[in-house]
């Protein structure tokens, strides 16, 4: 299964929990292909440098050194805030994540301010014919064909409904110290399915079921755990989620990450072959998850030239690192696990 790549060059998922910003495009992530069978798109290439290479670019471009990400502080151990300064006094304690998350988004109003929102004109679909679509990015899809995706998408919410969700209200019943959050918002937007699935239907000639069956995140949850209890809540999770009798097809942990911090898993109800998406999150990864959304949807319509694009990675790395790291996170394994190589 898909998920979408940012050109940052990490696997981070499509946010369907958190607001839509007014810089938000939400045009597909593969380059622009020639006309064929009414495709209409004006999209910029995509990224094709993997997120080593990437990074690596940036940093030589901006002279920027890579951001250490927030520690915990093991017990016992001295806080470097705490450690007094060379000149024998107190250093200054260090800020609070409330104080830093109103400094980010003070920020994020300062980079708006220096790059406004293009206005864009508005899509012509005065002359589509009845029960076509065409999404904000000019793609096209005709009546037959929606009206397949539209079927699908009904038979997504009646799983989600009658199946999947009771049994994740079940799962989050087990345990009061931690909670669903964003759950109002578990079903992708339609107008995003099919901006999605649109590369798919036109040009590797998937059917509308096929390449339906195949989104990770039509439906999404996200677990948000105390930070001391966070790495055995998302075990203890992950074996409740199998009792459920849903299958665990994908699980990457993004501790280490200077991007994005959580873990990302992906699910199959067996029944109905419905995928879904389960994140993992504490309540400060989930808030910096909400504070970058809006640099991590404008990097991904690669609409930004490159001095925007260093400022939004900087920003993206300054946010991250101020994320603590609950104990024993980094070694939740991924699965399936990568391979080692051999001797």
């Amino acid at each position: 299964m898909r998920l979408l790549r940012g050109p940052v060059g990490i696997d981070r998922p499509d946010d369907a929990d958190v607001p839509s910003d007014e810089h938000s495009d939400h045009s597909a992530d593969r380059a622009d292909t020639p006309a064929d069978g009414g495709r209409q798109s004006g999209r910029p290439p995509a990224e094709t440098r993997s997120r080593q290479e990437y990074d690596a670019d940036l940093r030589a471009a901006a002279g920027i050194e890579r951001t250490e990400p927030a520690e915990r502080a093991e017990p016992g151990a001295r806080s470097k805030a705490a450690e007094p300064a060379e000149n024998g006094q107190q250093a200054k304690p260090r800020a609070s994540w409330e104080e830093r998350a109103e400094q980010f988004r003070w920020m994020w109003s300062e980079y708006k301010r220096r790059w406004p929102p293009e206005e864009r004109p508005q899509v012509d679909r005065s002359k589509d014919p009845p029960g076509s679509w065409r999404g904000e990015s000019n793609e096209f899809i005709d009546s037959a064909v929606n009206h397949k995706l539209e079927e699908q998408c009904d038979r997504i919410v009646d799983r989600e409904q009658k199946i999947i969700s009771p049994r994740l209200r079940e799962v989050e019943s087990q345990d009061p110290d931690r909670k669903l959050v964003g759950f109002e918002e578990r079903l992708k937007d339609r107008d995003r399915i099919k901006e999605k699935l649109y590369d798919d239907i036109d040009f590797l000639r998937r059917s509308p079921s096929e390449a339906i069956s195949l989104l990770p995140d039509a439906i999404r949850y996200t677990f948000q755990y105390d930070e001391a209890r966070y790495a055995t809540g998302v075990r203890t999770d992950i074996v409740r989620l199998k009792e459920q009798g849903f299958e665990l097809e994908k699980l990457k942990n993004y501790w280490s990450d200077d991007q994005y911090k959580g873990i990302n898993s992906q699910w199959i109800e067996p029944g109905t072959g419905q995928r879904f998406e389960v994140q993992f999150h504490t309540r400060i990864s989930f808030e910096a998850k909400q504070i970058t959304h809006g640099a991590y949807e404008r990097l991904r319509t690669h609409r930004a030239d490159a001095l925007e694009e260093l400022v939004l990675e900087a920003y993206q790395k300054k946010v991250t690192a101020e994320v603590p790291i609950p104990r024993d996170a980094v070694n939740i394994p991924d699965y399936p696990e990568a391979k080692q190589n051999a001797r």
